[in-house]
């Protein structure tokens, strides 16, 4: 039986029980949005930790929070200021508007992409008070007219129109060229602010022990460790995609929340025509693009006839995840790790401003391989309960298949 604890929404829900650690978080984060008005400089908190840490849930408990001194508590500082919380991935707004349709103190209207919110208050001449960032490590670092952003940086221009800023910043999740963060960069735009940072470490979604955590991470860093010990959490190397489906399908009925994800490797475009992933002995057609849906990809029960892309699934969580990796994921014999064929990855636009940053071939080369590995591992951390990889390329394959006989 398919238990309701899979709907994303009750996954950050205001009131859901946070840790010891995200109460702390949450206490720091409210203590330096009430002292708002007893400074001159904008005030930045970031929060800092890998996928899986409940920094959304951390977000949306403490808005709620925020909304209720605004809205009700007129002893509090914060009593009728005006906040908003941005997310520059649509499927994570989709998420938290649906969490603001359960929520007394939260309205749809103050959850926003960062554009719209930058071009609003732009052209209106206001100023919000306090502007919540999920996601900020995908914030663009450069124009982007496709998307109506006419200005280098959109943090920097957030900046300009918020008091105070919470962001969460991830810079494993950096996926575009045109969102090309570091810690670095971050520290130089908000060198100009009183800056607090707290990092969250223990993880919720991956429930594994050590040695898979620590082969994943070495994974996505090009390296490729002794395979784990078998334990409850089910992670395979196979080498049949179709009986991989197969399996997913399986856990789909019985636990639901389970599908396939795959590099962009494969050909897609948004025409609206259907574009279909081939991988071995399976050919399965890539996600849809339906942005009037009202439930996450991963919810909608038509979607385990379908394969995610990082796009799709960053921010969410699933039971378990079959990852394909598509022909621009090989092997290099000689150094024993991973070779990465930027070349075969079907997703060009990611790349797009990343040799305007490069002074080098090589250095080029090094940026959209990392682009590539924070793709990657986006894919390999959205399992709870298992997790298994098919590899496209025939000599990754073989060199992943051996060693479940070492």
């Amino acid at each position: 039986m398919i238990v309701n604890d899979n709907e994303a929404v009750k996954k950050i829900a205001p009131s859901k029980n946070l840790t010891r650690e995200q109460l702390n978080l949450k206490k720091e984060i409210l203590a330096f949005c009430e002292k708002q008005h007893n400074c001159d400089r904008k005030r930045i908190f970031i929060v800092e930790g890998n996928a899986g840490t409940g920094k959304s849930l951390v977000m949306s408990s403490l808005f709620s929070q925020l909304q209720k001194k605004v809205k009700v508590q007129k002893e509090s500082g914060l009593y009728n200021t005006k906040n908003y919380l941005l997310v520059n991935h649509p499927e994570m707004l989709k998420l938290y508007k649906n969490v603001a349709g359960t929520d007394h103190y939260l309205l749809k209207k103050e959850f926003e992409r960062p554009t719209t919110f930058i071009n609003r208050m732009e052209k209106e001449g206001k100023t919000a008070d306090i502007v919540l960032i999920d996601e900020a490590h995908l914030l663009l670092t450069k124009k982007d007219r496709y998307n109506h952003f006419e200005h280098d940086n959109q943090l920097e221009e957030i900046i300009k129109y918020s008091r105070v800023i919470i962001l969460v910043f991830d810079v494993n999740q950096v996926l575009k060229g045109k969102s090309l963060w570091t810690s670095k960069r971050l520290a130089q735009i908000t060198k100009s602010c009183d800056v607090q940072i707290f990092k969250l470490t223990a993880q919720f979604r991956v429930q594994a022990e050590p040695d898979v955590k620590k082969w994943l991470t070495a994974f996505t860093n090009k390296m490729i460790m002794p395979f784990p010990h078998k334990q409850k959490f089910d992670f395979r190397i196979v080498d049949n995609a179709q009986q991989m489906y197969t399996l997913i399908k399986k856990h789909d009925r019985e636990v639901g929340l389970s599908r396939l994800l795959a590099t962009y490797d494969y050909p897609y475009r948004l025409d609206g025509k259907d574009y279909f992933v081939t991988a071995g002995n399976l050919r399965i057609r890539w996600d849809r693009s339906k942005p009037t849906e009202k439930l996450p990809w991963a919810e909608r029960k038509d979607t385990v006839a379908e394969v995610g892309s990082v796009y799709t699934i960053q921010g969410f969580d699933l039971n378990y995840a079959g990852v394909i990796l598509g022909p621009s994921v090989s092997y290099d014999e000689q150094r024993n790790c991973l070779l990465l064929r930027p070349e075969f990855y079907e997703d060009q636009a990611a790349f797009n401003g990343l040799k305007q940053q490069a002074d080098s071939t090589e250095k080029l080369q090094k940026f959209k391989e990392q682009v590539m590995l924070n793709a990657m591992y986006v894919l390999l951390t959205r399992a709870r309960k298992g997790l298994y990889i098919f590899a496209a390329d025939e000599k990754l394959r073989t060199k992943l298949m051996k060693l479940k006989t070492i």
